[in-house]
């Protein structure tokens, strides 16, 4: 075991050398309000976000999850909550929609598979984390769609897998835009108002 910098801003953590870490070493960390995640065997790990960050994500799951899950399309959640998917062992999401028909998935305290939706929300630290690193496993994985948010810019970028491996560009949608997600489609949801009434939105 050695002490380690991981990928992000958070402190140093004691373990494999990077690229050797396992589920077995994940489950092993202490809960200590990081969130941990290991992608391709390479452990990252961030501290906690900023109420405009939780806000937002409040604001998705009031707009979009509680109406999924009041008509039984889908099974919301956001981390902290493991999702082991191929090369991701596993990741924590900032919010992952499950269609219903596939809720055998979720099960034992975790989701074992894809998740028809990945959502991330942008931090100051970690643009290249999430629009590379997590942009390429997702695509590895086979994310059907995968949203990043981006706080600063006001926009919800949006990507689906249409060929193996890789998202093409993202379909950008601004704050006066109304959007659906493909796996919920009769739930659509204006752009601007997910970060609209925000007391602090300091990123």
């Amino acid at each position: 075991m050695v002490t380690l910098v991981v990928p992000t801003d958070a402190p140093k953590v004691r373990g494999p050398l990077q690229g050797q870490w396992t589920r077995a070493d994940w489950e092993a960390l202490p809960d200590d309000g990081n969130r941990y995640e290991i992608i391709e065997g390479v452990l990252y790990m961030s501290t906690a976000p900023s109420y405009f960050h939780q806000w937002i994500i409040k604001r998705l799951y009031r707009l979009v999850g509680v109406p999924a899950e009041e008509q039984r399309l889908a099974y919301i959640d956001f981390a902290p909550i493991g999702v082991f998917m191929p090369g991701c062992e596993p990741v924590q999401p900032d919010l992952v929609v499950v269609r219903a028909h596939r809720a055998q998935i979720i099960c034992d305290r975790r989701i074992y598979g894809v998740p028809d939706l990945i959502v991330e929300v942008l931090s100051p630290g970690s643009r290249d984390y999430d629009e590379d690193v997590k942009l390429k496993a997702y695509a590895a994985a086979g994310v059907p769609e995968y949203a990043v948010i981006d706080p600063a810019e006001r926009q919800l970028r949006l990507r689906a897998l249409d060929v193996p491996d890789e998202y093409p560009a993202p379909r950008i949608f601004a704050e006066a835009d109304t959007m659906t997600f493909a796996c919920l489609p009769g739930i659509p949801f204006r752009v601007g108002d997910l970060f609209a009434g925000a007391p602090d939105t300091t990123l």
